[in-house]
């Protein structure tokens, strides 16, 4: 039996599951309010006194940098330490991934049906790394290393790099940005849920078209990013879908840069909150010419697969089957 977890700020999510031929069948799951317990070991303890099976192995993506098999836990007190959980949960193994390590080995496992191709590609012969990002509350990068057989997952804190402007509009947005930052601006400042308000200002700032008085009042009152999503994706308001529109290109500048750096030729997988619910802004074409846009190499850019994982639950599948590895057991190969 294979305990999962997916650990966040917001909510954490664990699950059990038992290998089963080439798969894992789920056993049980729980989401929990993470709020609501003092640690993460007090989460744990609920979750294994409502079930009678006891994991063999156990594996949890985490929100936070993973050093030596410790982990904080952003936006929540909680550290988590290998050895502790192992005693918790009387497993043999235990293993802490980076939440995006997890996303990473889940998009492995994607069922087609799971995946919304952006752009072909053309696959390569031989198995090629995979670049993943996933922009949400924050921006998350990480890297599916290839050695021909095998994946491993490599964390990275990429979203925190600098964000590197590519027209005068950006250099703009970048100006503004580094007045609003206190000089430094990443790309998570841009890519994110607060980042798609943050262009929204200074787009309106910019004096790109003017904001009703009543968007301002939802705006005020309401998830701001979420509202300007729904104008910009019914196309009621211009500001939304600059926004949107510019939201996406950058996104494909640095999915690209991203897919630069490991060469990615085994393809581009974009997780995370945001990605499923811009689906159509996406297709329009920003993404793929800002990802395609890089000089020299932009014909190797465009044989690199791209496609948005649908399934919410991709970083819990991934720790699942990374779980299943750990514990010895024959985990399924994809890809």
């Amino acid at each position: 039996m294979i305990l999962a977890g997916d650990i966040g700020g917001t909510k954490t999510v664990l699950a059990l599951f038992e290998p089963v031929a080439s798969d894992l069948r789920l056993v049980h799951d729980a989401v929990f309010h993470s709020g609501d317990y003092h640690s993460f070991d007090d989460v744990l303890k609920e979750f294994l006194r409502s079930g009678t099976a006891h994991p063999t192995a156990a594996c949890f993506g985490v929100a936070g940098a993973v050093i030596d098999g410790r982990a904080q836990i952003t936006n929540l007190p909680w550290v988590l330490e290998e050895p502790a959980l192992a005693s918790v949960t009387a497993a043999a193994r235990v293993k802490l991934l980076n939440d995006l390590e997890a996303s990473a080995y889940g998009v492995l496992f994607l069922r087609d049906d799971e995946r919304s191709v952006l752009n072909e590609g053309t696959p390569t012969t031989h198995r090629g790394n995979i670049a993943v990002i996933a922009a949400g509350t924050g921006l998350g990068e990480a890297i599916l290393y290839s050695d021909g057989t095998h994946f491993q997952p490599i964390a990275s804190e990429g979203g925190h790099a600098d964000f590197a402007p590519r027209s005068d509009e950006e250099v703009d947005l970048l100006r503004y940005l580094r007045t609003r930052f206190d000089g430094h601006v990443s790309y998570e400042r841009v890519l994110s849920g607060p980042g798609v308000r943050n262009i929204y200002d200074f787009l309106r700032d910019s004096h790109f078209a003017p904001e009703p008085a009543s968007l301002a009042q939802q705006l005020a009152s309401g998830d701001p990013s979420a509202t300007i999503a729904e104008h910009g994706l019914a196309g009621t308001d211009p500001l939304c879908v600059k926004t949107l529109d510019m939201f996406a290109g950058i996104y494909g500048a640095e999915a690209g840069n991203l897919a630069l750096k490991c060469l990615a030729v085994g393809g581009v997988a974009i997780t995370g909150g945001i990605a499923p619910k811009l689906l159509p802004v996406l297709r329009n074409g920003s993404f793929m010419r800002g990802f395609t846009d890089k000089g020299r190499f932009a014909t190797l850019m465009t044989r690199m697969p791209v496609a948005v994982a649908l399934n919410p639950r991709t970083p819990l599948l991934g720790a699942a089957h990374f779980g299943v590895r750990i514990s010895g057991e024959n985990t399924p190969r994809r890809g």
